[in-house]
């Protein structure tokens, strides 16, 4: 074990933060000065350190490569008025981050390397964290296999490191989706719990062939009907049912679970929403939306926050919901917003201080 107060720390020579233009941030494009790197061999994590951002130096037969053993999770972190930087929920993506690594046969980070070695490098760059609406510090620890071997078994060594990224909102405009039926996310046994590098690889065509078509992204449907649905995109999906918000349920294990979807359930009961955690098919869906009692959909994640959805296509029938008419989605994103830059009450001990 290391404890994360004597991990070494090399400062840049020179920092890239005077060439940040904080009034044009895409998501994930520019990264800061410093990054935090921990081997694993031996049986245990060794050679903790902090130092200037720069390219890995790998084997061409890197088993991460070549079997795709490599998981990571998304954190952002927020700067308050009297310039304290504030991490939201660090400790839940921290678990999740080991649950991916158990499922993927990987080790498990100790906590004092994965927060306390956080904590330290958002510290040393606090300065990049952007403080304009919709902005933050995007953190993302990632771990993959580094044993240089052609077979199929788990590595014995590991990378484990951390990256930040000052960024903008993921999508800068409500979504149109298309439902999905012919290529499958996940299915019960599979993967779909754990955040790991294949599940998005696996996304890309579907995604591919519903912007060729004019949507955004697309809304997973399950492995054997595809009709109970599961994620949209990237992140989960919520549906504003009369004054019920009904989100799938994560009990198949093909779903993630989301640290802002767990937020989100939160403030939308504190909202006066009944919570509905289970399955829900598409032609539940449909009929709630002819009936007029659908009112919002929308997606929740790290990345995204909360993403407003104006448009579901599904065969021949395209829902649509009028954008000036949200009420609930609109007013979720605001509390959480107000709460992870300190205008309100955090009152669930969400937010870590640095």
């Amino acid at each position: 074990m290391v404890d994360a107060v004597n991990i070494n720390v090399t400062k840049t020579a020179s920092s890239k933060l005077k060439d940040l233009d904080f009034s044009n941030l895409p998501f994930g494009k520019h990264f800061t000065d410093h990054m935090l790197v921990a081997t694993y061999a031996d049986g245990e994590w060794q050679n903790v350190e902090i130092k200037p951002y720069q390219p890995l130096q790998l084997e061409p037969s890197l088993v991460a490569i070549h079997y795709g053993q490599s998981i990571f999770e998304g954190i952002k972190a927020y700067r308050y008025e009297n310039g304290d930087a504030f991490i939201f929920r660090p400790h839940d993506n921290f678990k999740r981050f080991n649950t991916s690594a158990e499922r993927m046969c990987m080790p498990a980070v100790p906590e004092e390397i994965f927060i306390g070695g956080m904590k330290q490098l958002i510290e040393l760059d606090k300065e990049w964290i952007p403080t304009a609406a919709d902005h933050s510090l995007y953190i993302r620890p990632f771990m993959f296999s580094t044993d240089t071997i052609i077979g199929v078994k788990p590595s014995d060594t590991y990378l484990f490191i951390i990256i930040l990224s000052p960024t903008g909102p993921y999508y800068s405009a409500p979504m149109r989706i298309v439902v999905e039926e012919t290529y499958t996310r996940a299915a019960p046994g599979g993967v779909g719990f754990a955040k790991n590098a294949g599940n998005y690889a696996a996304s890309l065509l579907a995604m591919q062939l519903a912007k060729k078509q004019g949507y955004d992204q697309v809304l997973w449907t399950d492995a054997f009907e595809h009709k109970w649905l599961q994620e949209v995109g990237t992140m989960n999906v919520m549906f504003i049912i009369n004054n019920t918000a009904v989100t799938p349920s994560l009990e198949e294990g093909t779903i993630l679970a989301g640290v802002t979807r767990d937020t989100a359930l939160t403030v939308l009961k504190e909202m006066g929403l009944t919570i509905e955690e289970r399955k829900i098919s598409i032609d539940e869906l449909i009929d709630a939306y002819n009936d007029g009692s659908l009112k919002e959909v929308f997606g929740t994640g790290t990345a995204a926050t909360i993403s407003l959805i104006q448009e579901l296509k599904y065969k021949d029938t395209i829902l649509k919901f009028d954008l000036s008419k949200l009420t609930v989605a609109p007013e979720l994103k605001r509390r959480l917003d107000n709460i992870r830059t300190g205008v309100s009450a955090d009152t669930h001990g969400w937010m870590e201080r640095v």
